[in-house]
């Protein structure tokens, strides 16, 4: 499940024209950055959810899932919002459920296995960052398309 939002969202993430043209902050880390970033942070997930799956603590360990399955979907559909649609604005509001959706699954995961929420610390910071650059993106690039 998790490994399968990666592959969706690296098929759907391939940087075109577009991309390329648009105004970036002098912060954006080089494309080649975010390929092995993403693998990470999906090991990590998946990790993190396995340990919830196999702790199965009756209902809390069931919403913990559920919660997660929507953080993966949100997930997946920002990369399709912002290449796929060309819509900074659209990602941006996304990505800001996602992050909440993010914070969310922490929560209900430490319920159940305090180290799988710690496992996502990494992807809550990552999304942040990646937030603050969407957000920047957007705002340079206001007018453009």
């Amino acid at each position: 499940m998790t490994l399968a939002a990666g592959v969706f969202s690296g098929a759907v993430n391939q940087p075109d024209a577009w991309y390329y043209a648009l105004n970036k902050p002098e912060w954006n880390p080089p494309n080649w950055v975010f390929g092995p970033v993403w693998i990470i942070l999906y090991i990590l997930m998946g990790v993190a959810v396995w340990l919830v799956w196999k702790k199965r603590s009756g209902d809390s360990a069931f919403i913990a899932i559920v919660v997660y399955i929507v953080q993966l979907i949100l997930n997946a559909a920002w990369t399709w919002i912002f290449f796929g649609l060309h819509s900074p604005v659209m990602a941006f509001v996304e990505i800001c459920l996602l992050w909440m959706a993010i914070l969310a699954t922490s929560f209900f995961f430490r319920r159940v296995y305090p180290l799988a929420a710690g496992l996502l610390l990494p992807y809550l910071l990552w999304v942040t960052f990646a937030a603050a650059l969407n957000f920047t993106i957007w705002r340079l690039n206001i007018g453009i398309n």
